[in-house]
């Protein structure tokens, strides 16, 4: 993959960090023969002063609730603290808390080893950002880059050092709903995301106070469960292990991650936090990782479920795989001891386990000052500032998605009156989507807070709700999951549809805020059906008839098949779930003070029935002619359905602007390029409409023959230009051998010669091509 910086337009409503503090390298560039040799004789030194079961301790990851004050020491977990059993707490919020508990560690243990402290920082700490999908639909990697600083500064000056995060699983499968923590289908898109994402949190010296250690998870293949279930069974090729999905997990490790989770679901028919070949052999003798690996909840007692023995067992398995931090099960603290003592597992195994987790906390610093996380004065001057909601705004305003914008019904105008109908329109607690732990979700600004906040003096806003989140109340109770209440209007739903129309004819446009609740995508959210629930398609419909402009604010933390509601709306705003400033951002970017600019991460199906569908697909010996899967005409012993086209709703890298981008055809440098010679393609983009705007400038690359079957595109560059109304510019793609290397039959990663379909356009279907003969 390239290493050249993809060069952002800025498009700023925020403040946002100097250059110098944004392109940060990876973390061990600070790591000199000097500092490992020091930190090398610290550790081996304090190992040699340790028990067994202080050894033992060190991995184990518990939970540990949230402490009141005089339980840090006096509970369950505060004796294990202080007898040495425990190496690490997640989920303590606040900076005293967990002053008080490291202050057992270090007072009260007897080697005074300093704990860490991790919490499910997922996208942002109290000032929340758009879900992952949401950023990695802005195509911007300053931004996701800055996004996960502002999230370390926060998160640390509170008393956190560890985020479980960033997720980098790719996902085809719209149906699992943890697609909403990731970044969607491309394997080039979500390693690009994942090393921004720990730059930003682990910055250029991990034992600099605002910074984090990063875990990528989850390790590996977590997103492709069989039928969208969470948890699931997984089963592939290693040729597509290392060419779709392993990607962004080894561009995390390349970045320096800290460390990494491993995955709930079987590789090659053995549990991944119990895969020595996954978590050993690749992880660390393949790609050269060096920090520890941590199961995720429960993850080894889980393995006897899957059929792979008592506690006992799979605790040895897990050591043996590469595991070197148990969470939550206390396997390890249980079984270890027993292990050894039968020859199970040697001490050279627990040792080296150890080792890593003292290794982590020497380079947080916490041996030099354990109370260096969390100061109570510094959180309240750094957590939940103005200068961080500013900046989540500015991101979640340039991760939204112009799905649909016919008659420029949008943006919106300024005057006049304007109905804001639907069940989410007054609810800020589901405005920062799944995975928010640490959010202020009561003071998350709605969709209606924001535009009145920001329009209110030169626009009248009406609101109904119209409709609630399904007509089932029994399934929108287990949409409304970690206190996300979807204040459940218990009115008949003619007396609800009766109340929006009447709104609705007193207005000049309606803006209807329809999709999912923040619940319905995440963790333990798979759903068989990905559609809008028919009590809100019904609000749509009725709407429909009052013969006002719609325009659809669309909530959702995956793709939808949208196909019976996309022709009955004038436009269709994917706002994602946008985070603390939603309802801010949403203003913004409904009445054009930021022109919209993202592209989806993921391609959106036209049915359930097409799942999974992707746009970096392979042909097949029978594929339709290309003239009929634009026509969506059936042939017969064909590669297509009967009943429904081949094409998605909207394709991958999707995504309107409120301007009109122009594309040149594709100028290449040379189109007989030799061995290890560097060819530019290149093309003019011209904004030909009416406002400023950025427009996503996307590379694709076919391998049109190879000794195995290559995709029908590949994406391996971007670029985000700002461009002025009636500016060109001259985007230009370096193309080497690099960008043509893949995993062959073999598993070598290589490049092979021949011809290549060298495209570019503004998404995975429309772009323009130019074919090129590369020779060794």
């Amino acid at each position: 993959m390239s290493k050249k910086l993809i060069v952002i337009a800025a498009l700023a409503l925020a403040p946002t960090f100097s250059a110098q503090e944004m392109v940060a390298k990876p973390v061990q560039s600070y790591q000199t023969a000097q500092y490992q040799a020091k930190r090398k004789a610290f550790v081996e030194n304090l190992l040699s002063k340790m028990t067994l079961d202080e050894k033992i301790g060190q991995l184990n990851l518990p939970t540990s609730g949230d402490f009141t004050t005089g339980q840090a020491q006096s509970s369950d977990i505060g004796k294990k603290v202080e007898q040495g059993l425990v190496g690490g707490l997640f989920n303590i919020k606040g900076a005293d808390k967990i002053r008080s508990v490291q202050k057992v560690a270090v007072e009260k243990s007897r080697l005074k080893i300093p704990l860490i402290f991790g919490m499910d920082v997922i996208h942002g700490y109290e000032t929340t950002f758009p879900i992952p999908l949401g950023l990695a639909a802005s195509w911007d990697m300053n931004l996701v880059q800055q996004s996960a600083r502002v999230t370390a500064k926060e998160a640390s000056s509170d008393g956190i050092n560890w985020t479980f995060s960033p997720m980098v699983d790719i996902s085809r499968e719209p149906r699992w709903g943890r697609v909403s923590e990731g970044s969607g289908e491309d394997p080039y898109l979500g390693s690009e995301v994942a090393k921004n994402m720990v730059y930003g949190y682990q910055g250029k010296d991990l034992s600099l106070r605002s910074t984090i250690l990063a875990c990528v998870k989850h390790f590996a293949l977590y997103g492709a469960g069989e039928a969208g279930r969470d948890y699931n069974t997984v089963d592939m090729s290693h040729v597509r292990m290392f060419n779709e999905y392993f990607p962004p997990y080894k561009a995390a490790v390349d970045a320096g991650v800290a460390s990494v989770m491993a995955s709930f679901n079987e590789v090659d028919g053995v549990p991944a936090t119990g895969n020595r070949w996954l978590q050993t052999e690749v992880l660390r003798k393949m790609w050269g990782f060096k920090g520890f690996v941590v199961t995720d909840y429960t993850g080894i007692n889980e393995m006897t479920e899957h059929g792979m023995g008592d506690l006992q067992q799979v605790s040895a398995l897990a050591l043996k795989a590469g595991i070197d931090m148990d969470m939550v099960g206390e396997g390890f603290l249980k079984t270890l001891k027993k292990s050894l003592d039968e020859g199970k597992v040697t001490q050279a195994e627990i040792d080296a386990a150890t080792r890593r987790i003292l290794e982590a906390k020497y380079d947080l610093g916490l041996f030099d000052d354990p109370y260096r996380y969390g100061d109570a004065k510094l959180a309240a001057k750094e957590v939940y500032n103005m200068e961080n909601r500013n900046i989540a705004r500015n991101v979640a305003a340039q991760s939204m998605v112009l799905m649909k914008n016919e008659n420029q019904v949008l943006p919106l105008k300024k005057s006049g009156t304007v109905a804001v109908i639907g069940p989410l329109v007054n609810n800020s607690l589901n405005m920062a989507g799944t995975w928010s732990v640490a959010a202020k979700h009561d003071q998350a600004v709605s969709l209606m807070q924001g535009l009145q906040a920001n329009f209110g003096k030169e626009v009248k806003f009406l609101s109904a709700k119209g409709a609630n989140i399904d007509y089932d109340a029994k399934l929108e109770d287990i949409y409304a999951a970690h206190g996300k209440k979807t204040d459940r209007d218990n009115r008949s739903k003619e007396v609800l549809l009766k109340e929006a129309v009447d709104v609705a004819n007193k207005s000049d446009v309606i803006v209807l805020a329809i999709g999912e609740s923040a619940e319905m995508s995440g963790e333990s959210s798979s759903r068989t059906e990905i559609t809008i629930p028919q009590s809100q398609v019904d609000l749509l419909n009725e709407l429909k008839k009052t013969g006002k402009p719609i325009a659809v604010v669309l909530f959702t933390g995956r793709p939808l098949a949208l196909t019976n509601i996309k022709d009955t709306p004038d436009a269709i705003l994917n706002v994602w779930f946008a985070g603390s400033e939603a309802g801010n951002a949403i203003s913004d970017v409904l009445f054009g003070k930021v022109n919209p600019s993202g592209k989806l991460p993921m391609t959106f199906p036209r049915s359930l029935g097409q799942v999974p569908i992707y746009y970096n697909a392979k042909n097949t010996g029978r594929p339709l002619a290309q003239d009929k899967v634009d026509k969506c005409v059936y042939e017969r012993f064909r590669s297509n359905y009967m009943d429904e086209c081949n094409t998605p709703l909207y394709p991958f890298g999707y995504g309107l602007s409120y301007t009109k981008f122009n594309y040149s055809d594709i100028a290449i440098s040379n189109a007989n390029p030799k061995g290890n010679q560097t060819i530019q393609a290149s093309v003019t983009v011209t904004n030909s409409g009416n406002y400023d705007g950025a427009e996503v400038v996307q590379l694709y690359i076919r391998d049109m023959v190879g000794t195995i079957t290559r995709p029908v595109k590949e994406l391996k560059g971007f670029q985000k230009v700002f461009l002025k109304k009636g500016e060109s510019k001259k985007v230009t793609f370096e193309i080497t051998p690099e960008r043509l290397k893949f995993y062959n039959g073999e598993l070598k990663y290589d490049w092979e010669p021949g011809e290549f379909d060298i495209m570019i356009g503004t998404n995975s279907v429309e772009v323009k091509h130019s074919k090129i003969n590369w020779s060794k």
